[in-house]
């Protein structure tokens, strides 16, 4: 273990297994780690900020200002004007806030940790960061988290309130579990997506956070039709064991379950080692792969260190 893990784990209020508000609320303050800046056009996107002096079909009031020569008479604010003497006119502005969603999977393969977190809890406070940072910009942020037995949609909103909502929503749906069952991940992660199609805005910036091992032909398929009309960056959450096992001069078996399936793994063989790290560098190549074929970006997480480490690597910052 990383002589590390205990101060880390002091330092964001966590113990790596179970998910409470607190250690989500840490987050607000690194919320400046990200840049949520769109990186391409989106089809049916929102086009701007640029302001209107006419209130029309989908205007916000932004402000009052002096009347200014060629200002529509319908829009002056008369109360302003009553209240000052002087004539104020109605500024308006689009709304074309970017909304940002934020797709979490808790299903049983994320309840999966040998370093420092559990993947859920790293996905859990990588959604609390991603919210925070959407907040500070002004940007509306709901959600879809899911786990084996249920989900829960969160309409986007641009207020400090509706982000608690979202982190209690993390905190509720986190159901860590480390008995192998019998679980149809596919058809899980399927049918979140399904819902995540009719739940995201067109031109909305979609995170989807998980382990990806749920992934099949439908469900990408699905992705791909949401990347059409959204902006969709896929943060693959994974564990350090999950890339290579551990360097050890001591041959031994070990018994380990992701919570579907359970098998024995050898280490301190080097030939064993290879095998797996192939195998496993062969899975998340086949990932990337589908994702690429959308050209949707796909990012790994490692749930083996804090996010604040990683992401204080700027390049890191502005990928996510």
């Amino acid at each position: 273990m990383n002589p590390m893990v205990p101060e880390w784990l002091a330092k964001y209020k966590t113990n790596g297994v179970e998910l409470t508000l607190p250690e989500l609320l840490e987050y607000r303050s690194l919320s400046n780690l990200l840049n949520l800046s769109p990186s391409r056009d989106i089809a049916g996107a929102l086009s701007g900020g640029d302001r209107s002096k006419i209130k029309g079909r989908g205007m916000e009031f932004d402000e009052a200002r002096h009347y200014q020569a060629g200002d529509d008479i319908r829009s002056i604010d008369w109360r302003v004007t009553a209240r000052t003497g002087k004539t104020h006119t109605k500024v308006f502005r689009e709304e074309r806030d970017r909304p940002v969603f934020v797709f979490t999977d808790f299903s049983q393969s994320m309840y999966f940790g040998t370093a420092y977190l559990c993947k859920s809890v790293q996905a859990a406070h990588l959604s609390s960061l991603i919210t925070w940072n959407a907040i500070q910009r002004g940007d509306k942020v709901g959600g879809l988290i899911f786990n084996n037995e249920q989900d829960i949609e969160l309409k986007p909103k641009a207020q400090a309130k509706s982000a608690l909502t979202f982190m209690q929503g993390l905190v509720d749906i986190h159901r860590p579990s480390f008995e192998a069952k019998k679980v149809d991940a596919q058809a899980v992660f399927t049918q979140a997506i399904r819902r995540l199609q009719h739940v995201a805005k067109p031109g909305a910036l979609v995170y989807l956070i998980s382990d990806f091992n749920g992934l099949s032909d439908e469900a990408m398929a699905t992705i791909g039709n949401i990347n059409r009309h959204c902006e969709i960056k896929a943060m693959l959450v994974n564990d350090p064991m999950e890339v290579a096992l551990p360097q050890t001069n001591i041959k031994q078996s070990l018994s380990v379950t992701n919570g579907i399936s359970r098998q024995q793994i050898n280490v301190g063989e080097a030939q064993s080692s290879q095998d797996y790290a192939d195998r496993q560098a062969a899975h998340f190549a086949e990932i990337k792969s589908a994702f690429a074929r959308y050209a949707i970006p796909l990012r790994t997480v490692s749930a083996g260190l804090p996010l604040e480490l990683q992401l204080n690597n700027r390049d890191m910052g502005e990928l996510l």
